[in-house]
């Protein structure tokens, strides 16, 4: 990486490459890239220094970007294959390397703890990177969701010791070499890629079998290492949870020591989970059980992972990133837990079409689990359709009284006519913008 002074990213306002396009201009190199459209993220990046466009067009590319032997492109394997610019990257012969690729060269040669998983990995990495920051360990935390501690996907520390995010999608996570890692579930996902269950179970053991010191798993996976679970015996465990004035209050039991009362204010009993295994990670790097269970209550979470948008005594809007059938059952046990007597609508964006062929009755079983449903269509992501899968097949299935399927313009109108008094909006599409939306114009109301 230090040979090249200019990084390209084709797809730079990607939550994962995002990241990685901080770290570089925070080290001085100089940033420069394309995303289909603008967001957030993107201002942000132009804000740091960043030069971004939103056309596949040559023209529209810095000519500092273009001399081969000062540019690296980095791309994301979400990009369609006939982009124009990645086109001329490859047939000019620059270096060309994926996301993945180039976060394992980052770490290479230094001490590195990764978090994969196929759910609950993006909480436990912003746990753990939030632990090893306020306990000084210097470790800079590649993050695959936006902490709202630091409101950034990436904490910046040196360059000795790296918390990463190990993505399952495209088997990216084998090309880390981590020195700790945990792996919170296996469930089949991502069958677009790796066709069977198992071709997903064998990527995994590949991961593990990387690992040079620890393995942390959650108990039950068909992974050998270090087990953890929320009141289960395990070698990490959390038990005597209660729940006082909103916020989890538990022990915690580990191969080398032990706390009680230790408070955490996530949402969702699959957090404390989460936590458990970043507690893990940071013990086997070192960081003593009460230094990690007192960064925990500073912990404020992870952006669309279970986010009041509006929390109020007449109405409460809660944002989640959840797009497996796994992660909507999680959300769903964690509203009613938290309104036990209260009316939920929910308001899901299905993310693309294999998926949503693939796990039909899954989703259908998730999704009844609300007093009201509305689906958007089918979010195509990298996905061409594919005939007869569609969110009318997928609304049929569900049980559920009140359910109807919405067009983007429709959601405001229905969530101002609903009776229920909370309402969360799922998916890993483009509904994240329209949750931002709405939320803006019901606190114009209330």
């Amino acid at each position: 990486m230090k040979n090249f002074s200019n990084i390209y990213f084709i797809g730079i306002g990607g939550i994962g490459m995002s990241s990685i396009a901080r770290y570089f201009l925070e080290n001085g190199k100089k940033v420069a890239g394309y995303d289909k459209v603008p967001s957030e993220i993107t201002k942000e990046l132009v804000a740091l220094g960043a030069q971004i466009h939103f056309e596949d067009a040559m023209a529209a590319i810095p000519q500092d970007f273009k001399k081969k032997e000062n540019t690296l492109v980095v791309f994301t394997p979400a990009v369609p294959a006939d982009h124009q610019e990645l086109a001329y990257y490859k047939a000019n012969n620059f270096s060309v390397l994926k996301r993945a690729q180039v976060l394992g060269e980052i770490t290479k040669n230094t001490f590195c703890l990764a978090v994969a998983g196929t759910h609950g990995k993006t909480t436990t990495t912003a746990i753990l990177g939030h632990i090893m920051k306020v306990c000084n360990t210097e470790a800079t935390s590649f993050l695959g969701g936006v902490a709202e501690n630091y409101n950034s996907n990436l904490i910046l520390g040196k360059d000795e010791v790296f918390v990463v995010e190990a993505d399952e999608f495209d088997r990216s996570f084998l090309q880390l070499a981590p020195n700790l890692a945990c792996v919170t579930s296996m469930d089949a996902d991502h069958l677009d890629i790796y066709g069977e269950k198992e071709s997903l179970q064998d990527s995994f053991r590949a991961f593990a079998q990387k690992v040079t010191n620890t393995l942390i798993v959650a108990k039950g996976l068909p992974i050998k290492g270090l087990t953890y679970a929320v009141n289960e015996e395990a070698d990490y465990e959390i038990f005597n949870v209660k729940v006082e004035d909103g916020t989890y209050v538990f022990d915690v039991k580990t191969p080398k020591s032990s706390c009680i009362n230790v408070s955490f204010g996530l949402p969702g009993k699959h957090n404390l989970a989460n936590a458990l295994a970043a507690i893990a990670l940071a013990e086997q790097y070192g960081v003593a059980l009460s230094e990690s269970t007192s960064a925990l209550q500073s912990f404020r979470g992870v952006k669309r992972r279970f986010s009041y948008k509006i929390k109020s005594e007449e109405f409460v809007l809660i944002d989640d990133y959840a797009h497996h059938p796994t992660e909507i059952n999680a959300v769903a046990d964690a509203v009613l837990e938290l309104y036990p007597s209260e009316k939920v609508m929910a308001v899901f964006q299905p993310h693309l079409f294999s998926r949503t062929r693939d796990f039909i009755e899954d989703f259908a079983s998730s999704l009844s689990r609300f007093d009201e449903l509305v689906l958007l269509d089918i979010y195509p992501a990298r996905e061409l359709p594919i005939e007869g899968v569609d969110s009318n097949w997928l609304l049929e299935k569900v049980i559920s009284k009140k359910k109807q399927r919405l067009l983007k313009k429709e959601i405001l109108p229905a969530i101002q006519k609903t009776k229920a008094k909370v309402v969360v909006m799922l998916g890993a599409g483009d509904i994240g913008v329209l949750v931002e939306e709405i939320a803006e114009k019901i606190n114009q109301e209330l």
